[in-house]
């Protein structure tokens, strides 16, 4: 199907006084706000209840490691030190190694199980990502390559603008000769293929929370489903790192995270010595 015309796309922000709100900082908030909430839902309902009391510290850990992981990864990216200190340039991959490993730090501070708090953060981190990845729509950033099929968007004011221009010298993508480097180019709306892949890992997960297997088992799936769907969204993206042939650099990081994955599912299957339940015991 092709569209007569495209959706036009505009930036959501608005002002309080000196301060810019954008829809991508509203997103990374309520994203780890509801990240928290199934947390302490789903530990209580396991019989947790002193892990949950403490989600607040773990999810406040999640969220400085991600902004940390998620800038230094940019700069690293772009190899420009200086980036770290820019208001844009926050990577998924980045921000996902950032929260891991200081809410791996966090949780051997208070002396309790990575392994109870893992297996229910791949539940909430997969609905945070969903309303995540929003934000990115609301800000206009991460958009995919030239298109116009059904749900074909023009960013003309996005992170950057889709022009000619932009998808030649910041993607390397060809376009037709003649086009004028001023003209905005219609293109896969990825953001929002992430968003309803997202809950789509949400919904299998939470319908996967009561499954027998030991705590840590829930974290590995969401480890292969997450893998997955990069690696499939990054051919639709507008991007300029290709890392091994065709695959960019997040397609890399998406097999390895996946394989960490099944790792973690043959390890964390059942329950036995070491390797807890999910429920705590009576």
């Amino acid at each position: 199907m092709t569209l007569a015309s495209p959706i036009v796309h505009d930036p959501f922000a608005f002002t309080v006084g000196p301060v810019e709100i954008t829809g991508f900082g509203l997103a990374v908030i309520a994203a780890f706000g509801l990240a928290q909430v199934i947390t302490m839902r789903e530990l209580t309902r396991r019989g947790h209840d002193l892990y949950a009391a403490i989600t607040p510290d773990v999810v406040f850990a999640a969220l400085l490691g991600f902004l940390v992981g998620a800038k230094l990864y940019y700069a690293a990216l772009v190899g420009d030190p200086a980036a770290i200190f820019s208001r844009g340039g926050f990577v998924f991959w980045g921000g996902f190694m950032g929260s891991v490993l200081f809410c791996w730090l966090m949780i051997r501070w208070k002396k309790l199980s990575f392994a109870r708090y893992a297996d229910v953060a791949g539940i909430a981190i997969a609905a945070g990502y969903s309303v995540g990845r929003s934000g990115c729509w609301a800000v206009g950033d991460d958009y995919g390559r030239p298109w116009d099929g059904a749900l074909a968007t023009v960013f003309p004011r996005g992170a950057p603008p889709s022009t000619a221009a932009n998808m030649t010298e910041l993607f390397g993508i060809p376009l037709p000769p003649g086009t004028l480097p001023t003209q905005v180019i219609a293109v896969h709306p990825t953001q929002l293929y992430e968003t309803a892949m997202g809950f789509v890992m949400f919904l299998v997960l939470w319908r996967l929370r009561d499954h027998e297997h030991a705590e840590g088992w829930l974290f590995g799936v969401y480890c292969v489903l997450a893998g997955v769907e990069r690696f499939v969204v990054e051919f639709f993206r507008a991007k300029d790192d290709r890392f091994v042939g065709p695959l960019t650099s997040a397609q890399v990081i998406a097999l390895a995270v996946a394989v960490v994955g099944v790792g973690v599912m043959q390890v964390r299957g059942r329950v036995g010595e070491g390797r807890e339940g999910i429920h705590a015991r009576g």
